[in-house]
């Protein structure tokens, strides 16, 4: 049998082993908001090699903030809202009670593969500082690698409050995300407009992903049903997105930017919540199109095992990057891998490694995917 007879045949038992029950719309929407995180960092963020007295160091740098022409990239990569989307419907799907039970169950499929990641990074970070590696270097590296932790504490935490979030939902049906709405808005007015203190903000990143996941949960409940408030969600998130941005002073990159003095992303602004909710009404309008495609069993195939271990995919996904920027700091400065992205030349040159870097990480996935099954 031929390689791609192989994985027709494998495709095939995946598409029959599934239960009939499983809303694979929903895995698909998950495995794109994996996709688009993974693909987004890969692409806005560089490591730069600069010279200093201890050395050549390495330190991050973003192609936003030298092409501003690429913030529409940011509006593509940045899919976390619909991740939150997914998670709220989930929690609400399989939530019935038993609380403790329910809840320890998701924190342990969320803590292994963690465990897994500090297992690898603590010892490797100590031999880093015990060879004399610039600390510059190593702080650096090891942000990158630990960043995408805060995503996973924030969805812990709503996790835990799906039981107070469901009966917010069955109380005021999908308006029940105008709350934390307002919650943001409020934050907002008193960072920006009353100069207030900028810690405020992080109010934000637990108020800001609670509307996903609250829009998540009426989905869930049947709050959202037919096209007309997916739409609604869509053309009314947008429009607020491009009117904070055009009239409010907010950035138009959907990401943190290095160096800039407001990030839509960290923690969350209106813009970001806003953006969101667009996000949020497209994906429902497209939960049907992607069902059928889901029926195709290559194409179930490929979103199945990407859902099976999407949260290593997503905490080892900065490691694959970071060895392969590591292993180019050997010939010195790889273009569009270790050098500044000052132009559309860089751009196309980090197209060209993307591919390198997936490789790298599916190796990582095959080294580490059982911690989280």
């Amino acid at each position: 049998m031929t390689g791609l007879g192989q994985v027709r045949q494998l495709a095939r038992r995946i598409d029959a082993a599934t239960p009939p029950q499983r809303d694979r719309a929903v895995d698909a929407l998950r495995a794109l908001a994996i996709a688009g995180v993974i693909g987004g960092h890969w692409l806005v963020t560089a490591l730069v090699t600069s010279s200093s007295h201890h050395g050549t160091v390495l330190h991050d740098d973003s192609p936003l903030a030298s092409m501003l022409w690429l913030s529409p990239l940011s509006w593509v990569c940045q899919t976390l809202a619909v991740f939150f989307l997914v998670g709220g419907y989930s929690a609400a799907r399989g939530y019935r009670g038993g609380y403790l039970p329910w809840l320890r169950k998701r924190m342990v499929r969320l803590a292994r593969p963690i465990v897994a990641l500090a297992a690898v990074w603590v010892p490797v970070t100590v031999g880093m500082w015990l060879a004399g590696v610039p600390a510059a270097t190593v702080h650096t590296i090891v942000f990158l690698v630990i960043s995408p932790l805060w995503f996973l504490g924030v969805y812990a935490v709503l996790t835990a409050l799906t039981p107070a979030a469901m009966w917010l939902v069955r109380r005021f049906g999908a308006w029940a995300a105008a709350f934390p709405v307002a919650v943001v808005a409020a934050t907002d007015l008193v960072r920006f407009g009353l100069s207030g203190p900028a810690w405020a903000g992080w109010v934000n990143v637990a108020a800001g992903w609670l509307v996903p996941y609250l829009l998540g949960i009426a989905w869930a409940l049947g709050s959202l049903r037919g096209r007309r408030a997916a739409a609604l969600m869509l053309a009314g998130g947008a429009a607020a997105t491009a009117a904070l941005i055009a009239w409010a002073g907010y950035p138009a990159s959907m990401v943190g930017v290095n160096g800039a003095h407001i990030s839509n992303l960290n923690p969350p602004t209106l813009a970001a919540v806003s953006f969101g909710i667009a996000q949020c009404g497209l994906a429902l309008l497209l939960r049907d199109r992607l069902a059928r495609l889901m029926r195709r069993p290559l194409a179930w195939a490929g979103i199945a095992l990407v859902n099976l271990s999407a949260m290593t995919l997503f905490l080892w996904h900065q490691t694959a990057f970071i060895t392969v920027s590591s292993v180019g700091l050997l010939a010195g400065r790889v273009p569009g891998l270790l050098t500044a992205p000052t132009g559309g030349l860089w751009v196309a040159e980090r197209l060209a490694w993307l591919p390198v870097f997936a490789i790298t990480l599916s190796g990582l996935w095959l080294a580490f995917r059982r911690a989280e099954r």
